[in-house]
């Protein structure tokens, strides 16, 4: 069987997932540090938003191969279905479902003269924050999960042909 599909579905989580944790632990970590609060929020709104599209993408795709891949009998596809169906929930749940509501509380305060920080609605937004920070950290994990628990070739330390130890 060709290693085509396995060597895909690697390079999609773990492009996911290396984007996953640049985008949420080093960039706007360092906007924040070096940017105004609210420059910093926008700039990190949308990037966050890009990276909620590369990861139904990604994940819809890596779904698709792994579920191809199980039915061509390769077993250790089976159980990665379920961490990349968790990523996928928590980006769907993370991003579409909470951050439209997140949007319009920035731009009520917008409205209102001043940044959601300082708004009326500074609660509301702190606690949506929250719980979409959370499904990205549980994101981030399964994440993390996957691309440890992804099958390894044995083989790969022989030298071809002799089954010796490179």
């Amino acid at each position: 069987m060709s290693s085509t599909p396995q060597r895909v579905f690697r390079l999609l989580v773990t492009f996911w997932v290396g984007s996953l944790l640049t985008i949420g632990y080093a960039v706007a970590p360092t906007l924040f540090a070096l940017l105004d609060r609210v420059a910093a929020g926008s700039v990190a709104a949308k990037l966050f938003r890009i990276e909620a599209i590369v990861g139904v993408l990604c994940g819809v795709l890596a779904l698709a191969l792994g579920n191809l891949l199980v039915r061509r009998g390769v077993a250790g596809y089976r159980r990665l279905r379920w961490l990349l169906a968790g990523m996928l929930v928590c980006v769907l749940i993370g991003y579409f479902a909470l951050q439209p509501f997140m949007d319009a509380l920035r731009t009520a305060a917008l409205a209102a003269g001043t940044d959601v920080g300082h708004s009326a609605y500074a609660v509301r937004f702190g606690v949506l924050h929250g719980v979409s920070s959370a499904f990205y950290l549980l994101e981030s994990l399964l994440g993390l999960g996957l691309i440890w628990t992804l099958p390894v070739d044995e083989r790969a330390g022989e030298l071809k042909g002799t089954g010796a130890p490179a």
